[in-house]
């Protein structure tokens, strides 16, 4: 009889406990799908081959050039948008371009790429600028040796290339990442977004810099003789683009 009244009083208490739903039901709030709007697609999505040299009439000869290396030193100022406002490959420091590169970037964007729903399109020359060489072995002197290969000079801030169409900037991520690490200068993957957000932070941090004294200020006016001993490039863009 005992044992009986137990197991009724433990049933009421148990009946007692309110029970709780888990977390995980109930109905789902996803967000909606992006819009993408009217994008307008090239008629070539992928990547066009680079000629290797440029190509000159059959009467002129290939002409050689110095090594100009103010052509990828500075910032660029040209070509540092994105015509499409998407996502691109921008390099952050100087180098060359040869042709190897460019097939890389190629075979590897047109490898990865969507072609029913994403895009991809030069913003830089072919290669242009000669190199040349001398054959291994020679003793110096004999004048300028001849033409090894051509290259394209890039500076920093120079968008390469641009992938667009319905896409994100999750899956373009990755595809610019890959080719970055075969690239001969360092550069990133960034987006219109992404570029905007650098703009204000630059802005706002000049309104809201309280120092008078910046390197600026400093080379301008020649504060301590620094033009006696200073660099070159330091007196043009301040302590940027070394």
């Amino acid at each position: 009889m005992l044992t009986t009244k137990c197991i009724f009083r433990a049933l009421l208490a148990v009946k007692d406990v309110p029970l709780t739903a888990p977390i995980a039901l109930g109905l789902k709030h996803f967000p909606l799908p992006k819009q993408y709007g009217e994008i307008e697609f090239p008629e070539r999505r992928k990547l066009k081959p680079i000629d290797k040299m440029p190509q000159f009439p059959p009467n002129i000869r290939a002409p050689k050039m110095q090594k100009r290396l103010r052509y990828m030193r500075g910032p660029e100022v040209v070509h540092n948008t994105l015509l499409h406002k998407q996502y691109a490959m921008v390099a952050t420091r100087g180098g060359r371009l040869r042709w190897e590169h460019f097939e890389v970037i190629r075979l590897m964007v047109n490898r990865m790429i969507d072609t029913d729903r994403m895009f991809a399109i030069w913003r830089v020359d072919p290669p242009w600028q000669p190199v040349t060489k001398k054959g291994q072995g020679q003793r110096m002197g004999g004048g300028k040796g001849a033409i090894d290969h051509y290259v394209t000079p890039i500076k920093a801030g120079r968008v390469v290339f641009e992938i667009g169409g319905q896409c994100e900037f999750v899956e373009v991520k990755p595809i610019i990442d890959k080719v970055v690490v075969k690239m001969p200068f360092a550069a990133e993957a960034t987006s219109q977004e992404l570029m905007d957000k650098m703009k204000m932070r630059e802005e706002k941090g000049k309104q809201l810099n309280m120092n008078d004294w910046s390197f600026e200020y400093i080379i301008k006016n020649n504060m301590g003789g620094c033009h006696q001993w200073i660099s070159p490039v330091d007196r043009r863009w301040f302590g940027k683009h070394r």
